[in-house]
């Protein structure tokens, strides 16, 4: 319990210090695309380039309907690179802070929040493909376009825990970066973003057991005119909850300790 306590305090004073971590965010974005016309525009072209090819290669290979299938796919890529670029970024969100860490007694989770921030930054800047494909092929439902909210909030905070997780032992042990960004480049392939779950067949068990899916499939369906499952709902919500309780505890476990690993 102590340790929760500890975390719990570590996480309300990094919520109330959300102008320091908004800015770090902001800036390293700017300095990352210092002189640039286009900025992080470039993210968003290069982003729009791959989907147009996948789509353009993987649609005709399994003859997909691109009124459907480019839709599916870009609002799963774009999702999946907000997800998977925070945990994999939240790796190194201590080690790359090291010096502020050792030298200032500031909350430990801002440097987490901050490459969460950047990220939904970019994700903002990405959108604008998803905004065009849907304007080609137009909204199939605007009843369910509103869950997409609650739907991405919640996709967020699953990746924010995982950042922490990953983030503290990293700190640890710095081999667990490499594994991680392998790892999540192997569930890219098993989740479903360029293919739909259906297409398995037998084998749709890989998706039922791939708690990803279902933070996809919240933040997609609602865009496509689908009602996320109560199932689907009560995976993702359940793994808000144990994830975020299994975070804090270890956060605080480890607290004093990240300043010695670093």
């Amino acid at each position: 319990m102590a340790a929760l306590g500890t975390a719990t305090a570590d996480l309300a004073a990094s919520l109330k210090s959300w102008r320091l971590w908004s800015l770090l965010g902001w800036i390293e974005i700017r300095q990352r695309y210092a002189r640039s016309k286009l900025g992080p525009f470039w993210l968003t072209i290069s982003m729009g380039v791959v989907i147009g090819t996948i789509a353009f290669v993987f649609g005709t290979l399994f003859h997909q309907d691109m009124a459907t299938y480019l839709p599916m796919l870009s609002i799963g890529m774009v999702t999946w690179t907000l997800m998977s670029t925070i945990i994999t970024e939240g790796c190194n969100a201590y080690i790359n802070s090291a010096q502020y860490i050792r030298q200032v007694n500031t909350p430990r989770l801002i440097y987490l929040f901050q490459a969460m921030w950047r990220n939904f930054i970019i994700f903002l800047h990405n959108f604008v493909i998803v905004l065009i494909v849907l304007g080609i092929y137009g909204v199939k439902s605007w009843e369910t376009v509103p869950l997409f909210v609650p739907g991405l909030l919640v996709l967020l905070l699953n990746a924010v825990w995982m950042a922490m997780v990953v983030g503290l032992f990293s700190a640890r042990f710095r081999d667990l970066p490499q594994i991680v960004a392998a790892f999540m480049q192997t569930m890219y392939f098993v989740t479903p973003i360029m293919f739909a779950a259906s297409a398995l067949k037998k084998h749709e068990w890989i998706v039922t057991f791939n708690p990803f899916a279902y933070l996809i499939d919240l933040v997609r369906e609602p865009l496509l005119g689908h009602w996320p499952t109560p199932f689907t709902w009560v995976v993702a919500l359940g793994m808000t909850v144990v994830g975020w309780i299994f975070a804090l505890a270890l956060t605080g476990r480890y607290h004093r300790r990240i300043p010695y690993w670093l």
